[in-house]
């Protein structure tokens, strides 16, 4: 079937009212005009089911839908995306906001090169996708109007908050203390909208990414082994070990 007849099908079920998690007028028709055929197989490219890829989850639509509803963003706006997968969700973005004001980070290579190449192929070469580690943003790019974090988090990272224009906002999936994920709005001050239940990967630290030998350790393990290393030894004792295999003179 024609991926144009099977686009506009996909984009009837998610505006209809047993999922109704299409509801912008602009959002519905940039969804309606990037070929997701480009970043998924043509036979799951309009079904509206999650795809693995080179280690990563590449979005249903209408979780891409919900969280274009509730990031909001408007033409001009500058925008980052933490976890670019393949970048379908930075298609969509460039459809609402222009593909140049479209950035994208994630931690591993291999995905990046892959969301470059299916970016490029679909005919938005204008995103600029980065490997970073997502928690440290895009600084040199920023400030920024909207922020889109596609991994799971208690609190959204200081630098990403440091990242945003006075008045931006960042959706990202929020872990709660029950270990349950809601998806959250937030500004600079707190918490803007709750928009319900998700369920994502947390976000990831460098060392964590597909493919990666051994993982680095995460701050709060970092801060563990440097009380552990000073309670280990006395001055004395360090003093000793430095002396034992000095020969005399």
């Amino acid at each position: 079937m024609d991926a144009a007849v099977l686009r506009e099908d996909m984009i009837d079920g998610l505006v209809h009212e047993s999922k109704a998690v299409l509801e912008d007028e602009a959002l519905t028709v940039a969804m309606g005009a990037v070929p997701r055929h480009e970043f998924v197989p043509e036979g799951a490219a309009y079904a509206d089911r999650d795809h693995e890829h080179l280690g990563t989850r590449v979005l249903a639509p209408s979780t891409v839908a919900r969280l274009l509803e509730a990031l909001s963003a408007s033409p001009g706006d500058s925008t980052l995306i933490v976890g670019s997968g393949v970048g379908y969700t930075a298609a969509v973005l460039a459809e609402l906001v222009g593909e140049t004001n479209v950035h994208a980070v994630d931690i591993a290579r291999p995905i990046v090169y892959e969301a470059r190449t299916m970016l490029e192929r679909a005919g938005y070469g204008g995103v600029l996708v980065d490997c970073r580690d997502g928690a440290a943003g895009l600084p040199s790019y920023a400030p920024f109007d909207r922020i889109l974090l596609e991994a799971a988090t208690v609190s959204p990272p200081r630098a990403l908050l440091e990242q945003l224009r006075d008045d931006g906002v960042i959706v990202f999936p929020r872990i709660t203390a029950s270990g349950t994920q809601r998806l959250e709005a937030h500004t600079q001050a707190g918490t803007l909208e709750t928009f319900g239940a998700v369920s994502f990967e947390p976000l990831l630290v460098d060392g964590e990414q597909v493919g990666t030998l051994e993982r680095n350790r995460m701050a709060r393990e970092d801060g563990e082994y440097t009380t552990r290393r000073a309670q280990s030894r006395t001055g004395w004792e360090r003093d000793w070990i430095e002396w034992e295999g000095v020969s005399s003179r």
